[in-house]
């Protein structure tokens, strides 16, 4: 059975950091795009940032120079660094994984909706 485990979620004040991390098991992991996205209360889920298997990288202009993805094959493990959080931040996160790196900005923009979803953790950035 296919997972995605994320965890790394909290509480923090604004400005603080926090380190997301997200677990694939079941699944080709360098073969597919992995994902972060969010929802927060009362808005659509958004793509965040996504690595391809090649190491490409998109994000969403709202994180850029914040947050950093990364991936660890040996771990099957992609990452979200977030620095400088703010208020608006606050939503649970998602990562997703799909198949096609010529598709990672299509998959970012959920254009094409991912094939695998974790089951999401809570960030909350408050004072």
């Amino acid at each position: 059975e296919v997972q995605l485990v994320e965890s790394g979620g909290g509480l923090v004040q604004p400005g603080g950091s926090l380190r997301l991390s997200c677990e694939v098991s079941e699944l080709p992991f360098d073969d597919y795009v992995i994902g972060w996205y969010r929802e927060a209360p009362g808005k659509e889920r958004e793509g965040v940032s996504c690595v391809t298997s090649d190491g490409n990288i998109y994000s969403t202009d709202s994180v850029k120079g914040r947050f950093t993805i990364s991936r660890d094959s040996a771990k099957n493990t992609v990452y979200l660094n977030m620095n400088d959080l703010r208020p608006e931040d606050t939503a649970v996160y998602y990562c997703a994984a799909d198949r096609g790196s010529s598709r990672a900005i299509q998959l970012l923009r959920l254009w094409v909706p991912p094939g695998y979803w974790g089951q999401g953790t809570q960030v909350t950035v408050s004072s």
